[in-house]
């Protein structure tokens, strides 16, 4: 018997009345997929594609025209499905002059939980986040990304089974973002499933398993991520110290093949991102662990 999907979306249309007479648009229209248990999952696509509709739908915010969405096999409409589901918005709002740990342990309190289970909790996801050392100050001086950090803490404070999160990284810089994206392979390895929308293409890619891609309500393209992103026609040598009468060699050995082409040769690229971060975080670490001298002078005083 196979095992339940995380999430199951089957032929979901959602239509808006729109205004000033426009008569009715179609936001979501005939989307269909699922989501494995123990899966990364990025919906993608531009703004206003239809990504946060399919999301809302599935989270009971928004009802389907027509269609239907589950999460682990309870139809989404019923109250009882969220309970193993953490949602994390693309702009959360939080009180400003709670610290993270009252932020954590208010939205406990909303789930239920209570004296022991809530303060082990809070302390378990404070760390998860790497909140610990501003657990006391006020949200009103986190950074954009520490805010969506213990955004992702109260999502997790009841320790569900189905995270969503829209536009996790949406505002946050590099670093902060690569916090994130670690965080959300953290819960891979954990059995956390997850369910992301974004439009920025190469976090997605970093973080997800499988992919569906939605333009103007329609799911284009949807699967595994290795498959999609994969050039069927070609095929990738990668050398280290290969010399120029080796490489001439292979390019010979290549043309004097029926029907193959060599394309070109040259030295794989790194992204900005990555370059970035070796030239911040690196360093900086390096720095850290980097002997401190405090005088060289009378050594043997």
């Amino acid at each position: 018997m196979s095992e339940t999907p995380a999430v199951q979306i089957s032929s979901l249309v959602k239509d808006f009345r729109g205004s000033f007479g426009r008569g009715i648009i179609r936001a979501v229209d005939g989307v269909t997929f699922e989501i494995a248990p123990g899966e990364v999952y990025g919906l993608i696509g531009p703004n206003g594609s239809g990504k946060s509709t399919t999301m809302k739908a599935l989270l009971g915010l928004v009802a389907p025209t027509s269609g239907k969405c589950a999460i682990f096999g309870k139809d989404s409409t019923k109250v009882d499905s969220r309970r193993d589901v953490g949602f994390l918005p693309e702009n959360p709002y939080f009180y400003k002059h709670l610290s993270g740990e009252e932020t954590v342990r208010f939205y406990g309190k909303l789930c239920g939980m209570r004296g022991a289970e809530l303060r082990k909790r809070t302390e378990e996801v404070l760390d998860l986040v790497d909140l610990q050392a501003a657990r006391r100050r006020r949200l009103g001086g986190y950074s954009k990304g520490m805010l969506q950090r213990i955004g992702l803490a109260q999502a997790m404070v009841q320790d569900p089974r189905l995270l969503i999160l829209d536009e996790p990284t949406a505002g946050v810089d590099p670093i902060g973002s690569r916090q994130i994206r670690d965080l959300i392979l953290t819960l891979k390895k954990r059995g956390f499933t997850v369910f992301l929308c974004s439009h920025l293409l190469e976090q997605v890619q970093e973080v997800c398993d499988r992919v569906g891609i939605i333009h103007q309500g329609v799911l284009v393209k949807e699967g595994r991520l290795d498959d999609l992103i994969s050039i069927e026609d070609q095929t990738e040598i990668v050398l280290r110290n290969a010399t120029p009468s080796l490489l001439e060699k292979i390019r010979n050995l290549a043309e004097n093949e029926e029907g193959v082409e060599f394309v070109h040769t040259g030295h794989p690229r790194t992204t900005l991102e990555r370059l970035f971060l070796r030239e911040t975080v690196q360093k900086d670490s390096q720095e850290d662990h980097a002997p401190v001298v405090v005088s060289t002078d009378n050594e043997n005083s």
